[in-house]
């Protein structure tokens, strides 16, 4: 936390990458697309709280995910409606499914694949090992699945984690609850129809394969902490927020890029001194052409710009505080994305200010 105040900290204008920053926060009813000097350009509202994040369509659309009170009785990364709204903030379509949790994607064939939760027959949680005894859900054991709907909302694919992994490979954390097995928190689709997945209790990214439902590729690494939002870069790179909590010693946060080839680091950042650069859960990357990262330290509600160097180039708390799930008030962030001026989502809609 480096932070004493809110908005735009810092912006090097030459070296900072221009576009539109997409914030959604936890505590609010809103996205904003803000500027490069933090003004607000652009809004959507809604009638819950967010189910995560939200992320722009090559369209210009919103596709979005609420918070529901139905649904299993879990509540880290609860979602339960999927939304998708116009540039104006018209309802163009929308999915339920009071189990779904965290990540949600739009396909290239204008299907939705999104992860859910399911309670694990008794004889499959039996075989999970790990995590603290006694600590179900009133003896129960949730697991992920993935399920990928047509527009009309029909599943077209699924994926299970109690049928399809084998159980006993993957050891909870030890300090980890058993009332959830995994907890899968990013599905990413690939190019060829694979499925990349984040299990934060498992310290595990791993590639499924559509027509197996196997894994084709897995790396685990417990020095990562639990992390989050897994993307496969255009030079076949995998980049990930490493949250760093559950270390023996002096918890710290980094963004790690990975050849996922040879399970190298090709490239780290992480904060000087360590400790200004933490989020203990939530938080995501994303890389930029030019090779900057912008970051998400969600806990936080920070978003900063860094070079390949490590230098910030641009800083930003979000401003817009409220209270969440009954503590005071709060402006995390699940993920950020920041759009070009020429994009296919931002296509001229808003055109960046003289002067930044």
């Amino acid at each position: 936390m480096r932070y004493r105040d809110v908005g735009v900290l810092h912006c090097d204008r030459d070296r900072a990458t221009p576009g539109f920053t997409l914030i959604v926060p936890l505590s609010g009813r809103a996205a904003y697309l803000v500027g490069m000097r933090g003004e607000v350009l652009h809004q959507w509202s809604f009638p819950l709280t967010p189910g995560n994040y939200a992320y722009l369509l090559p369209n210009g659309n919103l596709l979005w995910s609420g918070r529901t009170e139905e649904g299993p009785p879990l509540r880290r990364g609860k979602g339960g409606l999927i939304r998708e709204y116009d540039w104006t903030g018209k309802l163009v379509w929308e999915h339920s499914d009071a189990a779904q949790h965290h990540d949600f994607r739009r396909l290239p064939n204008g299907n939705t694949i999104y992860l859910g939760w399911e309670p694990m027959p008794p004889e499959a949680a039996k075989r999970v090992k790990g995590g603290r005894p006694a600590s179900e859900r009133n003896g129960v054991m949730y697991g992920d699945y993935i399920r990928e709907v047509t527009p009309k909302g029909k599943s077209v694919w699924e994926w299970h984690a109690y049928s399809d992994m084998e159980l006993e490979r993957y050891e909870l954390c030890p300090v980890c609850d058993r009332d959830e097995f995994a907890h899968a928190n990013a599905c990413t689709p690939l190019p060829d129809g694979a499925v990349m997945l984040s299990f934060r209790r498992l310290n595990l990214i791993a590639i499924i394969d559509r027509a197996t439902r196997r894994f084709r590729w897995e790396k685990r690494d417990d020095s990562w902490g639990h992390q989050h939002d897994c993307t496969l870069l255009p030079n076949g790179s995998i980049l990930f927020f490493a949250n760093g909590i559950h270390r023996p010693i002096n918890p710290y946060s980094r963004v790690i890029e990975i050849d996922p080839n040879s399970g190298e680091t090709k490239w780290e950042y992480r904060g000087l001194p360590t400790w200004t650069f933490f989020s203990p859960n939530i938080s995501g990357a994303q890389r930029f052409p030019n090779g900057n990262t912008l970051i998400c330290e969600g806990q936080m509600g920070r978003a900063f710009e860094v070079t390949k160097q490590g230098d910030i180039v641009w800083e930003y708390v979000c401003p817009f505080f409220a209270p969440y799930e009954g503590d005071g008030p709060g402006n995390s962030l699940f993920r950020t994305y920041r759009y070009a001026a020429d994009s296919p989502e931002i296509a001229g809609r808003l055109k960046s200010p003289v002067s930044w």
